[in-house]
C-alpha cells in the first residue's frame, strides 16, 4: 500500500496540521495509518529521550503503534536547519536509514503519512536534501501552502520542483497562517488556476494545534483511490 509525503512551501506553514488531518481522514476510511517524521530539529528531553512536538502529534493521531526509531529516525535539540543541527551533534543525516525505517512502517500499516522537514529543498546533509529523500521514498506528494504574502511564488516554485524530480503532486492544501492576509481568496484562486493538482482543502487561520478538528474539512476524493486495496 502506498504512503504519502507531506511537504511545504516553507517551515511553519502547517505540515503537521495537514499530516494529522490526513491520518485522521484515512483512519475514518477503516485504514491502519502511522505517521513518520524522518528528521525533527527542535526537541525537548522527555524521560531521557529527545521528543519533538510534531512527532508527538503524529504518534497520537496514528492507530498503529511503532518504535520511535522508525517514526523519527533523526532528532536534534535545536530548532535550526537539519543539516546544521546534525553537524552540531557530530552526526550526518543519511537517507538509507530513513528509507529502511519507512519500509518497516510500511509492513505495519496500510498507509504511512510522512512529514518532511521545512520546505521541499531543505538540506539534509552536504549533498542531499528533502527532495532527494522524497525521490528515495517514491511517494506521491501533498504540498502545504502557507497563505501569506509571497505564497504564490513559493507555491509555484515548489510545485515546479516536485515535477522536476519526477514526483507526483497528488494534491495541495491552502492553509491560513496569516489571520489578516489581504486578498486571500484572490491568491487561492490564482493557485487553483496555476497548479494542475487538486486543492484538497482551503483552511482558515486556526489557533495552534487545531489540526485535529480539520480532517472533516479535507477532501480525500482525489487521492483516496491510492489507498484502496484492489
Amino acid at each position: 500500500m502506498p504512503g504519502i509525503f507531506v511537504t511545504g512551501t516553507d517551515t511553519g506553514v502547517g505540515k503537521t496540521r495537514v499530516a494529522v488531518a490526513l491520518i485522521e481522514a484515512l483512519k475514518a476510511q477503516g485504514l491502519r495509518v502511522v505517521g513518520m517524521k524522518p528528521v525533527a530539529a527542535g526537541c525537548d528531553e522527555v524521560a531521557g529521550e529527545w521528543l519533538n512536538e510534531d512527532v508527538a502529534r503524529l504518534r497520537a493521531a496514528a492507530n498503529v503503534a511503532a518504535p520511535m526509531a522508525w517514526v523519527n529516525p533523526y532528532r536534534f535539540p535545536e530548532p535550526i536547519a537539519p543539516h546544521i543541527a546534525a553537524a552540531r551533534q557530530n552526526t550526518r543525516i543519511e537517507l538509507a536509514p530513513i528509507v529502511a525505517a519507512y519500509r518497516e512502517l510500511e509492513r505495519l500499516a496500510d498507509c504511512v503519512v510522512v512529514e518532511g522537514a521545512g520546505g521541499f529543498r531543505v538540506p539534509l546533509n552536504e549533498a542531499e536534501d528533502s527532495a532527494d529523500l522524497a525521490v528515495a521514498l517514491g511517494l506521491p506528494m501533498v504540498l502545504v501552502v502557507g497563505l501569506r504574502l509571497g505564497c504564490l511564488n513559493h507555491a509555484l516554485l515548489s510545485a515546479e520542483a516536485i515535477a522536476a524530480r519526477g514526483l507526483t503532486l497528488a494534491g495541495w492544501v491552502a492553509n491560513g497562517i496569516d489571520p489578516i492576509m489581504a486578498l486571500r481568496a484572490e491568491n487561492v484562486r490564482a493557485l487553483r488556476e496555476r497548479i494542475a493538482a487538486p486543492c484538497l482543502a482551503e483552511w482558515p487561520w486556526l489557533e495552534k494545534n487545531a489540526g485535529e478538528v480539520t480532517s472533516a474539512m479535507l477532501d480525500l476524493g482525489p487521492i483516496l483511490p491510492r489507498f484502496v486495496r484492489r
